[in-house]
């Protein structure tokens, strides 16, 4: 039984420092993002059409490893604020386009200052932030199932 009870301790697991660091890290991003007005999801979201200007939101969802109920309600919220435009293609009303807007556009300017803002809070080495950098993507892909999700350096 002592197997069982170290495969179940909470140091062992993998997963843990990987919740726990994420929710550390987004929670540093909140004081950054709330000055111009976005959440975390919000933001990512936002990195993607900052840099496509366009994408559907099954490429959205792809891109940020979020299902359409995450993103649908983000959406809504960025479309409300006039950051982008969702619309439905001509070529196939299935699918939901989403556009940056100019307003989006503006924003970009004034979202420039939080990685540096950020990774002030953080206190690793910059080989460290590569390396994990590396891995974190290495388990992402490894996760992806199919292959498709998008790593951009």
């Amino acid at each position: 039984m002592t197997d069982v009870s170290e495969a179940l301790k909470l140091e062992n697991q993998l997963c843990f420092p990987l919740y726990a660091a994420s929710r550390e890290i987004i929670r540093r991003y909140h004081p950054v993002l709330s000055r111009i007005g976005l959440t975390y999801t919000q933001y990512i979201t936002m990195m993607v059409l900052w840099d496509k200007k366009e994408a559907t939101v099954k490429e959205l969802g792809r891109r940020l490893y979020l299902d359409s109920g995450t993103l649908t309600p983000v959406l809504k919220e960025l479309e409300q604020k006039g950051l982008v435009k969702r619309e439905r293609s001509r070529d196939d009303e299935r699918v939901l386009n989403v556009c940056v807007t100019g307003a989006g556009m503006e924003l970009r300017t004034k979202a420039a200052v939080v990685p540096e803002a950020v990774a002030t809070c953080i206190n690793l080495e910059p080989e460290e932030s590569v390396e994990l950098y590396r891995l974190l993507y290495k388990l992402l892909e490894s996760g992806a199932g199919d292959g498709t999700a998008a790593k951009d350096n």
